[in-house]
C-alpha cells in the first residue's frame, strides 16, 4: 500500500491497559505532544506510557535527520519507525542519552513469517531487557502478563478482548498499530553466553504486554482520481498488503478501491486455498490482508494463469520474485531495496501509484500518437498511386496527374513536419475510459488501415484526381484531349500535387483525435501540427514561383482563384470527419447506457 498513501506515517493514538492517548502533530518532525484528555503528558508522569515510549525507542533501527530549510526530513530506515522515532522525541526525551544508558546488546531482526522485531539492553548492573514490538496477532500470543499503571500482573481473557477490541476499532478507520511488549532476565555469570542463548524461540516467550502506538498513513490526494481513471479504463487493483483485514479494507473503501462487499483473503487463507479457488476469489473484488511479500508470487502467477497482464508493485528483498514473474515488475525508488530495483523493469521514483497510472495514460497516448502517424502517412499513398494507376489502366491514353519528383514532394516534404506534430500530440480527451487493448492487438490494424485507404486516402484521391481533370477542362476538355505537355499539363499537375497537400491538411487535423471532436482537444492546442501546415503551404508556394523549382519538379505558377478553390478543400473534409466522430461518439454511448442497464 506504500504506493497508495503519503508514506508519512505518524503515530497520533496510544492505548494502553490503563488510558487512552492522543498525539498531536503530523509528518516525521516533532511538531506536537502527547495529551490525555486534551491536556499535554510529559514523559515521567505515567509508568505504562514512558515505559510504551522506551521500548519503541529502543527497539528501532531508523534515524530521522531534521529537514534543512525547504527539504523534507532525511529517514534512514523505514517509515514505520520513523514513526516510533518521532513519537519518543515529542515526549521529551533524549533518545540518543537512553541509548548511551541502556546499550543495545543483541537484536533479533523483524522478518515477515514471525512479524516481530526484539532487541536486548543492558537495564543495569544484573538486568536485561528484552524489548519486542509487532503486529499484535503475532505478538500477544507470546505475552502472558500486562501491565497497567505500573502494576504488571497475569493476562486474562478480559484483557485479551479488550485489547482487541481497541485494536479493531482503530483499524476500522483505516489506522495501523503496533504493539509492544518486554522481559526482564536476571543477567547471568556469562553474559555472552547468555545473549548466545536469547533466541527467538527463548526471548520472544513469557511477555509482558504494554500497549499500541496507533499511527495513520493518510493517502495521498491524487490517489483518488488515479483509483477512479483506473476503474473507467478497467484496470483491476487488487491490494496486497501486510496491514490487517480490518485496516486494509477500511483503506481500500475510504480511496475507492474496492466497495464494502470486496472480500478479504488473509496470508493464511491463501496458503490454504487451491489454484481454482483462488481463481475464483480473483474473478470478484478482493483484498489481501496479513500477506507476506513472498505470497504474491501466487497471486502474480494465478492471475497470469487467467490470461491477464499483472503489474506488480514491490519495495523489498522477499519482493524480488513476484517482480520478476510479472508482466511489469514496478520497484520502489525511495523505498525500494537494491535487490527488488534489480528485479524489476521500471523503477517509481517518488513510490506514487499515481504515477503508475499516469505512466499507462502517457503509454496509451504514444501508442495512440504512433497509429495517427501511420493513419497520416499511410493516407497520402493512395492519391499518390492512383494517377499511376489511371496512366497504367488508360494505357497512356491519360497522361500522368502526378510527376515522380511531385510525389517525392509529398513523401520527403509536405508529409514529414504534421506528422511529427501528431507523435506529439496531447492525451485525447477519454483516453483513460477505454479497456485495455488486447494483448495481440497490432499498431497496423484493420483501423488503421480502413482510415488511411478506404477514407482519407479514398477522398483524397477523388479530390486531387478532380483537380487534374477540371484545370483540363477548363482548357477545352473533353472536346480536345487531354494535355501531355505545355502549360495546361503543368497547371493540372500542379493543382493535383496542391489538392493532395491541402487534403493533407485536413487529414493532420483530422487525425489529432480518434473519436474526440477536435474543437474539445484545443483546435490551436497542438502548435507542431499548426507549424507542419503552415510549412506545407509555404514550400507548395515556393514550389510554384520559384523558376528553377519550377523546372526541377515541373510546376507552374498557381492563381489568386486556385488559392481559394485550395482553401476551401479542407473545410469539408475536416467537418465531415467531425460528423463522423460525433456519430461514433453517440454510438458508443449508446453500448454503455445498453451495458448499465
Amino acid at each position: 500500500t506504500g504506493t497508495l498513501t503519503q508514506n508519512q506515517m505518524t503515530v497520533d493514538h496510544i492505548w494502553t491497559p490503563a488510558h487512552s492517548f492522543t498525539v498531536t502533530g503530523q509528518g516525521f518532525v516533532n511538531n506536537g505532544q502527547i495529551q490525555l484528555d486534551g491536556k499535554p503528558i510529559k514523559y515521567g508522569t505515567d509508568a505504562d506510557l514512558d515505559l510504551l515510549i522506551r521500548l519503541v525507542a529502543f527497539n528501532n533501527d531508523t534515524e530521522v535527520e531534521p529537514s534543512k530549510g525547504s527539504a523534507r526530513p532525511k529517514i534512514l530506515g523505514t517509515p514505520t519507525e520513523a514513526s516510533l522515532v518521532i513519537l519518543a522525541q515529542k515526549s521529551g526525551i533524549d533518545t540518543k542519552a537512553y541509548s548511551t544508558k541502556y546499550p543495545r546488546l543483541k537484536e533479533l531482526p523483524f522478518d515477515s513469517d514471525r512479524k516481530r522485531m526484539t532487541t536486548i539492553h543492558q537495564h543495569d548492573d544484573h538486568t536485561l531487557s528484552i524489548c519486542t514490538k509487532g503486529s499484535l496477532s503475532d505478538l500477544l500470543p507470546h505475552c502472558d502478563t500486562i501491565q497497567e499503571n505500573g502494576k504488571v500482573r497475569p493476562l486474562t481473557e478480559d484483557d485479551k478482548k479488550a485489547i482487541d477490541d481497541a485494536n479493531r476499532k482503530y483499524a476500522s478507520l483505516g489506522l495501523r498499530s503496533i504493539a509492544t511488549a518486554y522481559r526482564e532476565v536476571p543477567q547471568e555469570t556469562d553474559k555472552e553466553k547468555q545473549l548466545d542463548d536469547l533466541t527467538i524461540d527463548t526471548a520472544e516467550t513469557n511477555l509482558t504486554f504494554v500497549g499500541l502506538a496507533i499511527m495513520s498513513d493518510p493517502p495521498r490526494p491524487e490517489i483518488y482520481e488515479a483509483i477512479k481513471k483506473c476503474h473507467r479504463a478497467s484496470i483491476k487493483i487488487i491490494m496486497v498488503t501486510g496491514d490487517s483485514s480490518l485496516t486494509a479494507k477500511s483503506v481500500a473503501v475510504k480511496i475507492g478501491l474496492t466497495s464494502d462487499k470486496a472480500r478479504v483473503v488473509t496470508g493464511g487463507e491463501l496458503d490454504s486455498m487451491s489454484k481454482e479457488d483462488l481463481k475464483k476469489a480473483l474473478a470478484g473484488e478482493i483484498i489481501f490482508a496479513r500477506v507476506a511479500p513472498e505470497q504474491k508470487y501466487k497471486i502474480v502467477s494465478t492471475l497470469q494463469e487467467m490470461g491477464e497482464i499483472v503489474a506488480s508493485t514491490g519495495d523489498g528483498v522477499n519482493d524480488a520474485p513476484a517482480l520478476k514473474k510479472a508482466d511489469i515488475g514496478v520497484a520502489m525508488g525511495v523505498t525500494g531495496t537494491d535487490v527488488a530495483k534489480d528485479a524489476a523493469d521500471m523503477i517509481l521514483t517518488d513510490d506514487n501509484f499515481a504515477s503508475i497510472v499516469a505512466a499507462i495514460e502517457e503509454g496509451r497516448t504514444v501508442y495512440s500518437n504512433i497509429q495517427k502517424f501511420l493513419i497520416y502517412i499511410l493516407n497520402s499513398n493512395l492519391p499518390e498511386a492512383v494517377p499511376s494507376a489511371l496512366f497504367l489502366f488508360s494505357r497512356g491514353a491519360i497522361p500522368l496527374p502526378l510527376t515522380v519528383m511531385q510525389i517525392l514532394t509529398v513523401d520527403l516534404g509536405t508529409d514529414m513536419m504534421p506528422a511529427l506534430g501528431l507523435g506529439s500530440e496531447k492525451a485525447e480527451p477519454g483516453i483513460m475510459d477505454k479497456p485495455p487493448r488486447a494483448r495481440d492487438a497490432h499498431l497496423m490494424s484493420k483501423t488503421v488501415l480502413w482510415k488511411a485507404f478506404a477514407w482519407y486516402g479514398l477522398i483524397a484521391s477523388i479530390i486531387s484526381s478532380g483537380a487534374y481533370f477540371f484545370v483540363n477542362h477548363l482548357n477545352g476538355w473533353p472536346l480536345k484531349g487531354l494535355a501531355t505537355s505545355g502549360n495546361t499539363y503543368v497547371m493540372a499537375t500542379t493543382m493535383t500535387l496542391a489538392a493532395i497537400i491541402f487534403c493533407q491538411i485536413a487529414a493532420a487535423m483530422n487525425c489529432r483525435t480518434e473519436n474526440a471532436s477536435v474543437f474539445k482537444a484545443g483546435l490551436f492546442a497542438n502548435k507542431l501540427v499548426w507549424f507542419g501546415i503552415v510549412f506545407e503551404i509555404f514550400l507548395l508556394a515556393l514550389l510554384s514561383y520559384t523558376p528553377f523549382l519550377q523546372e526541377l519538379f515541373h510546376t507552374g505558377p498557381l492563381a489568386p482563384t486556385d488559392w481559394i478553390f485550395l482553401a476551401i478543400i479542407p473545410i469539408p473534409l475536416f467537418l465531415i470527419e467531425e460528423g463522423r466522430k460525433w456519430l461514433n461518439r453517440r454510438r458508443l454511448a449508446a453500448k454503455k447506457v445498453d451495458v448499465v442497464d
